[in-house]
């Protein structure tokens, strides 16, 4: 609001304009003058009056047609607005309330009467400023906490998944020979999760969880899981272990990362012929998160060195996913594999084992980048 309060007079009555504002100068008033209905809607929106006084019969726009202009216009709609009209004009008085008039003046007004409205008028709109400019700064400072928790939400979740990754990375870093394993394998399962058409949200979970697919490895004694020959049934027997060593450490989460850790640590070396272990769950018994990260995990598996293998071609690794569709692994997440075969192939190129021991990289959401 400006230091002394804006009046609009809008009327094509000239002595009446400079009667109304020399009695509202001496009141110490700023007055604004319009002679027509145009020229009153320009200096509504640039004097930002505090209350305008509008004669109903003008030019080129009639008070009528300014007052309905106003009162729809979300800038102009809160200036209290004085209808000026003749003692006889009752159906005009009425019709103007009706569009939102807030007060109306028989012509000419009596002094005391023009002011105390004005000051009135001027005391509503001084009110409704000081709550306009209060939601402002109240809306801002929300905005701001808003950004402040997110801020803080990341920050937490960062540090939550680094731990996640430096905990799965440690479950394999006595494996020299896997490499990006877990950057490959995570991407995989979230290009499949997409293809499937899961939810972004379940999707970007995916995405970080599966990572944590062989935590359980950390149960396993070195001798069993370097060894660089075929193992035996104890030792499989033993190996094997390393699906309940992965739920029994992500067990009992609060985390929905974790939970679906735990989910994918127990369900991905499940088969859809029901053959696979530790429960030997079949077809749709097996969580969807567990069928797509068995197809990613065995792919990797295939293209990548091991202790006890030297690596596939792709060639030969695709025709093998191919040829276990319907029998070890979901033939729906085995078409979806093939479906986005040419991301999985810009993926396994982007992350290639070079012999290097990186610990997983944080990267955004996967969600908009998860290559």
């Amino acid at each position: 609001m400006n230091d002394r309060p804006v009046i609009l007079i809008a009327d094509d009555n000239e002595r009446l304009r400079t009667t109304l504002s020399d009695i509202l100068l001496a009141k110490k008033y700023k007055v604004v003058e319009a002679q027509n209905g145009r020229e009153a809607l320009e200096k509504a929106k640039s004097a930002n009056p505090d209350v305008i006084l509008l004669d109903i019969d003008m030019p080129i726009l009639d008070g009528i047609k300014v007052l309905k202009i106003l009162k729809e216009d979300d800038e102009e709609k809160n200036i209290p607005i004085v209808v000026l009209t003749g003692e006889d004009d009752l159906d005009v008085r009425v019709k103007a309330l009706r569009l939102g008039a807030d007060d109306f003046l028989i012509k000419p007004p009596h002094i005391a009467e023009l002011t105390a409205r004005v000051r009135s008028l001027t005391k509503v709109k001084a009110y409704y400023d000081h709550m306009r400019r209060y939601q402002t700064i109240l809306e801002e400072e929300v905005e701001k906490r808003t950004q402040d928790i997110l801020e803080a939400n990341k920050q937490m979740k960062d540090a939550s998944l680094e731990t996640v990754f430096r905990l799965s990375r440690a479950a394999e870093y006595k494996d020299e020979d896997t490499g990006m394993h877990l950057q490959r394998m995570s991407k995989y399962s979230y290009a499949i999760a997409k293809k499937l058409g899961l939810r972004d949200s379940v999707c970007e979970v995916l995405y970080y969880s599966s990572v944590m697919h062989d935590i359980g490895k950390i149960g396993i004694p070195d001798h069993i899981l370097l060894k660089p020959g075929k193992l035996s049934p104890d030792e499989w027997t033993i190996m094997k272990r390393h699906t309940v060593f992965g739920g029994q450490i992500l067990a009992n989460p609060k985390s929905e990362y974790i939970r679906m850790g735990e989910l994918i640590a127990v369900t991905h070396h499940e088969k859809w012929d029901g053959t696979g272990y530790p429960r030997g769950l079949k077809a749709e018994e097996i969580p969807i998160e567990g069928r797509i990260t068995a197809v990613a995990d065995v792919f990797d598996a295939l293209t990548a060195k091991r202790p006890y293998k030297e690596p596939f071609s792709n060639e030969k690794s695709f025709s093998i996913i191919k040829e276990e569709s319907g029998s070890h692994f979901d033939p729906r997440a085995v078409d979806a594999f093939f479906a986005v075969q040419e991301e999985i192939l810009t993926i396994q190129s982007r992350y290639k084992d070079e012999g290097e021991s990186l610990l997983f990289k944080l990267a955004g959401s996967p969600a908009k980048n998860p290559e």
